[in-house]
């Protein structure tokens, strides 16, 4: 466990062990703009130190999220279409295995591929992790369009031109669409000056939404803290809801899904853009993520009050999930899990499952790291 952000709890168990390492959160500055981050270390801490050194690694934005999950489970952020994914900075790491060995990807390049994207808990405890990083922008610009009242058929209006505006996107921007129940948001980032960009968005959308807020430039450190996210304990469900190529991926059905989300107050369907340098060759020949060409990500999520609302709110969650299922979406991004994929050594580690076993069988042959999704051992012999 070390920032115990995992959607569905596999960081913690029944009637076995849990190995907390929320105290190992030091970061280190070593030669030649390398970091030695510990697992424990949260986004916040983690931005704290090196954000005023100038520097900056493709993480995400969610402040109480470990880097020790987030990155070898993949990672991505505001600055991932530029610098690859958070896993992809990775040069090195340590391993613990299940013996009490200690192992250094130095000289073990298959366990280091394995831990970039398949690594979350999988193969022993991850004790360090060492980062490249890179120059941080001097300014980071969010700006928001908004739609209010929405119906599904509008917000699919809006959705189809989101993926029209997002198809040739500069590597350093990033763009949101959040629909939750009646309102639309979406947002576009920008930590250069890519100004024609932003004047297509709003050109376009200006028509379909309510209301445009064009930011201005600001302090890197200060917007990140803009995202840093709620800091308590909630009633809640999120997951992935698939990866995608382009609005014909889910076009046949999504306004069914959209219908789904207006109907469920709570209920919030979100897509990512992805693509620009995740889609790498050498990134993907170094690393187990297997979903490098498919530059959308979407998430679902639900929130609730009461702890007598859950199973209401986890069946009508189940619902739109099956409505994806059904269409022939079988891509998820490992780190929003969901306890209900059946197939989800595939749909999260594609052709790349098969190895990431053989390198289980040997760090770990008995299973001792194990969860309800975790690698299992090659059985063979």
């Amino acid at each position: 466990k070390s920032g115990g952000h995992c959607f569905e709890g596999f960081s913690s168990n029944d009637n076995g062990l849990v190995i907390n390492l929320s105290l190992m959160n030091k970061v280190t500055f070593l030669e030649n703009d390398l970091l030695s981050v510990q697992p424990g270390c949260t986004l916040s801490q983690l931005y704290d130190t090196i954000l005023p050194k100038g520097k900056i690694i493709p993480a995400g934005s969610c402040g109480g999220v470990g880097v020790g999950g987030l990155a070898l489970g993949g990672g991505y952020g505001f600055f991932s279409r530029k610098y690859g994914l958070t896993c992809d900075s990775i040069q090195s790491l340590t391993l613990i295995d299940g013996n009490g060995d200690i192992h250094s990807s130095d000289d073990k390049p298959d366990l280091l591929w394995a831990c970039k994207g398949g690594g979350n808990g999988n193969f022993g405890v991850v004790s360090e992790l060492i980062f490249k990083t890179h120059n941080a922008p001097a300014h980071f610009t969010s700006h928001r369009f908004k739609a209010l009242k929405v119906d599904a058929a509008r917000v699919q209006t809006i959705l189809e031109q989101w993926f029209i505006l997002t198809k040739d996107l500069p590597p350093s921007c990033f763009a949101a669409f959040v629909h939750n129940g009646k309102t639309l948001n979406i947002l576009l980032t920008d930590y250069e000056n890519n100004t024609a960009t932003v004047e297509q968005f709003k050109n376009t959308l200006t028509s379909l939404v309510d209301k445009v807020t064009i930011g201005t430039p600001k302090p890197l450190a200060a917007s990140l803290k803009n995202y840093y996210g709620i800091q308590h304990p909630l009633y809640f469900k999120n997951s992935s809801a698939g990866l995608y190529e382009n609005y014909a991926t889910i076009q046949p059905f999504i306004k069914d899904v959209l219908q789904k989300v207006i109907d469920t107050p709570g209920m919030i369907y979100q897509i990512n853009t992805l693509g620009g340098n995740i889609n790498n060759a050498e990134f993907e020949k170094a690393s187990a993520y297997p979903h490098r060409t498919l530059p959308y990500l979407s998430e679902l999520q639900t929130y609730w009050d009461l702890e007598s609302q859950t199973k209401k709110y986890e069946t009508a969650f189940e619902e739109v999930q099956t409505i994806f299922r059904n269409n022939n979406i079988q891509t998820q991004y490992r780190n929003y899990p969901d306890i209900n994929f059946k197939d989800w050594s595939k749909v999260y580690y594609g052709d790349n499952y098969e190895k990431l076993q053989r390198i289980k069988k040997e760090f770990d042959a008995d299973n001792i790291f194990r969860f309800e999704q975790s690698v299992t051992p090659d059985k063979t012999s």
